[in-house]
């Protein structure tokens, strides 16, 4: 049987994935009598995609596991932490540092960069999907869009930056939870009509499952919406995934579906609307009856922040390419309005220019390749990614 295009666990730590020209580095230091200068490696960013005005960082844990084992030590920002690119006179702040022999990491700089890069993009854009559903329910539906060796990644990445659920059962198991669902279009086609389809999955299904039928395959959505009332005992929602040709004003439709929803009865049953939605349709429907938003690709596939690893410190001197600033580096961030600091020094006094005194954010996490701090749950991550959230939206 043939392989399938994606790189096993092995081969990622093997460096089979790497950027061919760090095994080249490698042998030439090695040759050189330079494998073992110790040196710093520090993680930034110049700006943020879309405009965005800050991100939340994400990654560090897979990072972590990937140099367990390795000498060498790393210092970053707590992962889930909300911050910004530059300090207010443009220095880019390190998200994280590596210190140790370059060869003992440096074969792991495309690794780490993927690590850190993709599932920071992917929680920002949940967080701001988030925010942008007024904090009703956000289900994260993308993995589809993408290719399925990274589910877990998307997964738990869109459930730090805020997602409430997931929906593939490897994304439960990361991140703690139960996946989530409701019927494919495929269901329906099959079995014939809605009201079968409806019956077969209440009578099949556990019932600690949700009951939340899909109702615009075949018929008029407010027409269907009570036929599934009708045929499920327990409905606990419907869900518009309305096409964009059929769609019109898809605000009315809701409202419609909602009115004969309540007319009948069925005030209980909730609406969950999906279909291409990203942080601005989410934004301009979400004043109305909807409880919950399935967001896919706009999620799954956001933008990738463009972090690099720089070497800024050498055999214990300051060293940096043009348009980096050397020296080893620690990051402050204000606790008023997470402006951000950086400073040479681990105990220096950085004043915000809101007139709060910022506080360094970098912890050590691990010390010669073994871990200084036990796993976070991605829950606790994610609750300290709401908590950020919700303060800096309300600045």
């Amino acid at each position: 049987m043939a392989k399938l295009f994606q790189a096993s666990e092995e081969e990622i730590r093997s460096g089979y994935t790497m950027d061919v020209y760090f095994e080249r580095t490698r042998r030439i230091l090695e040759a050189r009598g330079k494998a073992n200068i110790p040196v710093w490696a520090e993680f930034t960013g110049s700006s943020l995609p879309r405009g965005w005005d800050w991100a939340v960082f994400c990654g560090l844990q897979e990072v972590l596991n990937l140099l367990e084992g390795k000498d060498v030590s790393v210092y970053s920002v707590p992962e889930g932490t909300i911050f910004r690119p530059r300090t207010d006179n443009s220095v880019r702040v390190p998200l994280m540092n590596i210190n140790g022999a370059y060869t003992e990491f440096g074969e792991m700089e495309t690794a780490i960069l993927g690590m850190v890069c993709q599932p920071t993009g992917i929680a920002t854009a949940a967080a701001r999907t988030k925010v942008a559903a007024k904090w009703k329910t956000v289900f994260a539906f993308g993995n589809r869009r993408m290719h399925p060796a990274i589910s877990g990644v998307i997964d738990r990445s869109a459930y730090i930056g805020g997602c409430d659920a997931v929906s593939s059962r490897m994304g439960g198991d990361i991140t703690g939870t139960v996946p989530v669902g409701t019927v494919p279009h495929a269901l329906m086609l099959m079995m014939g009509s809605n009201d079968e389809a409806f019956k077969a999955f209440d009578e099949i299904i556990e019932p600690e499952v949700p009951r939340i039928m899909l109702i615009d395959t075949f018929s008029d959505e407010r027409a269907a919406a009570l036929d599934a009332c009708k045929s499920v005992k327990d409905l606990k929602g419907v869900r518009l995934d309305t096409p964009g040709s059929r769609r019109g004003n898809f605000k009315e439709l809701i409202n419609e579906v909602r009115w004969e929803l309540d007319m009948y009865g069925y005030k209980n049953v909730d609406i969950i609307v999906s279909g291409g939605l990203d942080e601005n349709s989410v934004a301009a429907i979400a004043d109305t009856c909807v409880a919950g938003f399935g967001v896919g690709t706009s999620i799954s596939n956001a933008a990738t922040l463009d972090l690099s690893m720089d070497l800024v410190e050498k055999d214990g001197k300051p060293i940096s390419k043009r348009g980096k600033f050397g020296g080893r580096k620690f990051t402050y961030r204000c606790p008023h309005c997470f402006s951000m600091g950086v400073s040479l020094s681990p105990d220096d006094d950085v004043k915000c220019k809101c007139g709060s005194m910022m506080e360094m954010i970098e912890t050590k996490v691990l010390d010669h390749g073994k871990k200084c701090l036990p796993d976070r749950k991605p829950s606790e991550i994610r609750d300290y990614v709401i908590k950020q959230v919700k303060h800096i939206t309300e600045l």
